[in-house]
């Protein structure tokens, strides 16, 4: 589900004064309205240069996706915006990244922006996953398989984002940035690009269009046919489920994707 949008000035008069010791004065923030994760999503003007500042309340049950991002950030500052710091007041949990002039990513058939995505994720793809506490691919979905020895499939060493959503895709300078690093995974290198195709498909694509484009991808080509069925298998459930507990147009249409890719590839 998603949360409540607040906005810069909701914030306690102490929380805006902590971040305001690493910015200097604040000059204005202007609020996001795309995301569904983060209850303060905003650009400042500040006394030191622009930053995109994104938080949630401490004791909001999902607030461990701000710990993600922040442990993962280090080692994407290649593909990503930088944070900058962090506040944690007790109240309030909030990261400051540099402020990238750009636009979401246009996923529809035919987008220029598909080429710098690919660009990116086969970057990505040649990352080893760094020794940190982050969850593994077969951990993941676990929960969504009915055979166990599916999940067998997933292992892998490769540093996986997972959230191909295209708000989470910021077009900049010639560039794909990647962004919003809350579900940052341990796993085999093709299951991006898996990831990726369901999205495509939702703009828009077959799936043999979708495909094709993640073959551009240098992990998908090493894609073992009975790991993408299972893993295509795994998300048909997770997709139900999500659409079970919220049965929102966009999340219909990304089960409906789930289910034609299922088909596609089996």
């Amino acid at each position: 589900m998603a949360v409540e949008r607040l906005h810069w000035d909701d914030l306690p008069n102490t929380t805006r004064a902590a971040v305001e010791k690493h910015t200097g004065t604040i000059w204005s923030a202007d609020t996001v309205s795309e995301g569904l994760n983060s209850a303060i999503a905003a650009v400042l003007d500040t006394a030191t240069g622009p930053v995109f500042a994104k938080g949630l309340r401490c004791d909001y049950p999902r607030r461990w996706t701000q710990d993600m991002e922040a442990l993962i950030n280090p080692h994407v500052t290649h593909l990503s915006p930088r944070l900058l710091w962090r506040v944690d007041d007790g109240d309030w949990d909030l990261l400051g990244f540099e402020a990238v002039d750009g636009r979401h990513a246009d996923y529809r058939p035919g987008s220029p922006d598909l080429d710098q995505l690919v660009e990116t994720m086969t970057t990505l793809g040649q990352i080893r996953c760094p020794e940190l506490p982050v969850k593994a691919a077969e951990h993941r979905w676990r929960t969504y398989v009915t055979d166990p020895a599916d999940l067998d499939w997933f292992a892998g060493d490769r540093l996986l984002h997972t959230d191909y959503n295209p708000v989470n895709v910021l077009m900049s300078g010639g560039r794909a940035l990647l962004i919003d690093w809350a579900w940052p995974t341990r796993g085999a290198g093709w299951i991006d690009p898996a990831c990726l195709i369901l999205r495509l498909m939702a703009a828009g694509h077959t799936a043999t269009e979708a495909d094709q484009v993640a073959a551009r991808i240098p992990a998908w080509t090493q894609a073992p046919a009975e790991g993408v069925a299972a893993l295509a298998r795994a998300n048909v459930h997770l997709w139900q489920e999500i659409e079970d507990a919220n049965p929102t147009p966009w999340v219909q249409t990304m089960n409906r994707a789930a289910r034609d890719w299922l088909t596609y590839r089996t």
